[in-house]
């Protein structure tokens, strides 16, 4: 085999090589690890079915200097899952309408007022309740208790929730 032929071979190795691995790594470092419903439950202080009463949105410098659209939402507990019962809840979200601006935060989703979801909660700093895990800690349900986009059920959820806690 001549020199530049051991090269170009060579080369067509690397380019087969990347061909092969890139997809694989790239998908790999890119995609976000998605928990199970029954990390979810476990991993959370508190686990809640609510209805989305009220959306108050502020602007807000976070730690790194950056201004930010935080709302803050009621929720309306309609049943307690797991940790403390209460019937009402202030949840703070990164995210919101303000003055004319939209901040959409692609890990959490926007909250509207009269929406209804799972809600798996943690204390953030101070006295903030924040989504855990940020937004998949929140499933929203349909009016047939179904998670949207999901044939998982109201009912599924609820009984993870006890087998998790046992």
């Amino acid at each position: 085999m001549t020199r530049l032929s051991q090269r170009a071979a060579g080369v067509i190795r690397v380019i087969a090589v990347l061909a092969v691995t890139g997809p694989v790594f790239s998908n790999t470092v890119l995609r976000a690890q998605i928990a199970t419903l029954d990390e979810r439950v476990a991993g959370a202080q508190r686990v809640v079915v609510a209805t989305t009463r009220a959306v108050h949105s502020e602007w807000r410098e976070n730690s790194h200097g950056d201004r930010l659209i935080v709302s803050r939402v009621q929720l309306e507990v309609i049943e307690t899952l797991k940790g403390a019962s209460e019937s009402s809840l202030w949840l703070e979200v990164e995210g919101g309408t303000l003055d004319g601006y939209t901040l959409t935060v692609s890990s959490l989703p926007l909250m509207q007022e009269g929406e209804r979801a799972v809600f798996f909660l943690d204390r953030g700093q101070g006295a903030a309740i924040v989504p855990h895990l940020r937004g998949q800690g929140i499933l929203f349900l349909d009016d047939n208790n179904q998670v949207r986009n999901s044939s998982l059920r109201l009912t599924e959820i609820r009984n993870r929730a006890r087998a998790v806690q046992q």
